[in-house]
């Protein structure tokens, strides 16, 4: 019966509810998952990245254009970003530290919902959904 259930029906229903479960732990803790993304993506090179290439490389996973925008004004604001003299944005301290938070609360939620599925099942998981997407294009 398994096998003619369709995959969309599936891997939506799991894209809302780790979504939502991710959100709400993180809602509880006063970020947002764009926060992260913004505050890891700035963390995450080898140059201090500007403004408009945070918003290029994340708008994509945003609920909209503005999003990502919005996002660095509210980290700016909360002092977690600052930017320097050529307007590359920088983590403060404060900002490392809401990071490194969050990453230990990822990781906790990461454990809950993987539970009972080893390391295989899930890679098994992933090749055939990537295969899947690899057959229609």
């Amino acid at each position: 019966m398994l096998a003619n259930q369709p995959v969309g029906y599936w891997t939506g229903l799991a894209h809302d509810a780790v979504t939502r479960h991710l959100r709400d732990a993180m809602a509880r803790v006063d970020v947002t998952q764009p926060q992260y993304w913004v505050l890891n993506r700035v963390n995450g090179g080898p140059e201090a990245p500007g403004r408009d290439e945070v918003v290029a490389q994340l708008t994509h996973l945003a609920d909209g254009p503005y999003e990502i925008p919005r996002v660095i004004d509210q980290l700016l604001h909360r002092r977690w970003l600052r930017t320097d003299a050529d307007r590359r944005l920088h983590l403060t301290d404060d900002g490392e530290a809401a990071r490194v938070r969050v990453r230990e609360l990822v990781t906790g939620l990461r454990a809950t919902v993987h539970a009972g599925i080893s390391d295989e099942e899930y890679v098994a998981a992933l090749k055939v959904l990537r295969r899947m997407v690899s057959n229609i294009g």
